[in-house]
């Protein structure tokens, strides 16, 4: 049986999609975003544990109860480095009537991880920025593998939520927030859009592990600003779920 390098996991998440959720942060990351609250997990050397997917699956079970309106959400890192283990992870859950869930950047797009998508109830994809030299920036990865997985998600009329992470003075010009507006409306598979504020809970990892960290100085957005973009974006027709 497959091995899942794992970082950690939660036992009753909030935020990571519907309901409460059993939630499984997998270790290895091909991107280096500039806000990464989880730059311990960009190494796959770098894992805390290496566990079957039954053995995973004694851990979610022990919080059955709890996550029954919920589910298991499998994040990272970026979770679809490690297929081969989430189809084994997610057969199960769905053996036992458990909705599954993954947090990706969408980077990767192979046979194994379309097999895994089949046995994923829901997708929550990040879109870290619509205009490509700026996700070079943030990311240090191309944007157009992030809209082909997309393209292939509406394709396979897959449930699909966006995620896009507000950061002052990176995410949040007008005209690049229209086009990512104008980018979404023409996928009917978005059942929700998060626009998701900076923080910097993450700051001390990346001098714990010797790394600079270039938005120290970059300050939260206010509530007013998640609100803006919000409206910004509501005259496409999405589904904002407001976070502010």
């Amino acid at each position: 049986m497959t091995k899942g390098y794992i970082h950690s996991f939660e036992s009753f998440g909030t935020k990571d999609g519907p309901g409460i959720r059993f939630v499984l942060f997998l270790q290895g990351c091909p991107l280096r975003c500039l806000y990464c609250h989880n730059p311990d997990t960009w190494k796959r050397e770098d894992h805390k544990m290496s566990w079957t997917p039954t053995e995973v699956f004694k851990e979610i079970n022990k919080v059955k109860n709890f996550i029954k309106k919920g589910g298991v959400t499998v994040s990272g890192g970026e979770p679809l480095m490690q297929a081969d283990f989430l189809y084994e992870l997610f057969s199960i859950c769905q053996e036992e009537g458990i909705h599954t869930a993954i947090d990706t950047s969408g980077i990767l797009l192979t046979d194994a991880i379309k097999k895994v998508v089949t046995v994923t109830d829901l997708v929550l994809l990040d879109i870290k920025h619509i205009n490509p030299n700026k996700y070079k920036e943030l990311t240090g990865q191309p944007l157009q593998p992030t809209l082909n997985f997309l393209d292939y998600l509406q394709k396979i009329n897959k449930p699909t939520w966006i995620r896009y992470v507000l950061v002052p003075g990176y995410t949040d010009s007008e005209e690049d927030l229209e086009n990512f507006g104008k980018k979404l409306a023409a996928y009917s598979n978005i059942e929700r859009v998060d626009i998701l504020p900076f923080h910097q809970m993450g700051a001390h990892k990346w001098k714990e592990l010797g790394l600079k960290y270039q938005l120290e100085a970059v300050s939260p957005p206010l509530n007013e600003d998640i609100l803006r973009v919000e409206r910004l974006l509501k005259k496409f027709n999405l589904p904002i779920h407001s976070q502010a």
